[in-house]
């Protein structure tokens, strides 16, 4: 499985909001990113 291709400010920036290790990101499948991210999108906003 090849390495997702993505920017490293993207990289980075998902790897922040997903809370996982950039390592993790860069190699989990593309099917299981996307539904972390529906999920991440699902999460009620807090605002500051």
């Amino acid at each position: 499985m090849r390495p997702l291709q993505l920017s490293p400010e993207t990289a980075i920036k998902l790897a922040e909001a997903l809370n996982v290790p950039l390592e993790q990101l860069m190699h989990m499948p593309q099917h299981i990113l996307v539904k972390k991210l529906m999920e991440l999108e699902q999460q009620p906003k807090e605002e500051s």
